[in-house]
């Protein structure tokens, strides 16, 4: 297959993929969020603010997740401190829709991709939610840093693991190895 034919062939599977799954993640939103006369979260993003109080309180902080009454979020308040919120953003399901898009637009066997979509998505969710607990406790002791903390630090972790996650399955795992070592011998 030519170079052309290979690069249209990733972005129509990567885009096919990307819009399949986020039709169907903007579909769950569209039933599960209430936005008037009272707000509620979907319950993903529910559940994220849970995970993230449960894990903080089981550290030994005094940490509630409450309902915003005003907008589509989860407040975490800590010693009864708002501090940061939760939103459908954060829950990390965006992100592994990318994640699995790009995967399967770098294929490797089917086994092995499902697998590896799998694996990976339950690592950013759960890296999601430590990212989230370490966020909250940053902006509760360094309230003045939360641009910093906010626009840079926590999201390069988030990212940067997906990136990672991507190196690996391409230099590994995908048919991509494959052919690379093919054309060595």
């Amino acid at each position: 297959m030519s170079k052309r034919k290979s690069i249209r062939f990733f972005l129509l599977k990567f885009f096919s993929t990307y819009f399949l799954l986020f039709g169907l993640y903007s579909l769950y939103l569209n039933k599960t969020q209430i936005k008037s006369p009272i707000y509620k979260c979907a319950p993903i993003t529910n559940l994220v603010a849970s995970q993230t109080e449960g894990l903080l309180n089981f550290f030994g902080y005094n940490v509630r997740a409450v309902a915003h009454e005003s907008e589509l979020s989860v407040k975490l308040l800590v010693h009864n401190v708002y501090t940061a919120r939760v939103i459908e953003g954060c829950n990390s399901i965006s992100l592994i829709i990318l994640f699995i898009a790009f995967i399967v637009a770098f294929p490797g066997s089917l086994k092995t991709t499902v697998l590896y979509a799998l694996l990976g998505s339950v690592l950013i969710y759960g890296v999601n939610i430590f990212r989230i607990a370490f966020l909250t406790m940053a902006l509760y002791k360094w309230p003045y840093e939360q641009k910093l903390l906010h626009s840079l630090v926590f999201p390069s972790i988030i990212y940067g693991m997906v990136f990672l996650l991507w190196v690996v399955w391409v230099n590994v795992f995908s048919n991509y190895k494959k052919l690379k070592d093919a054309k060595k011998v």
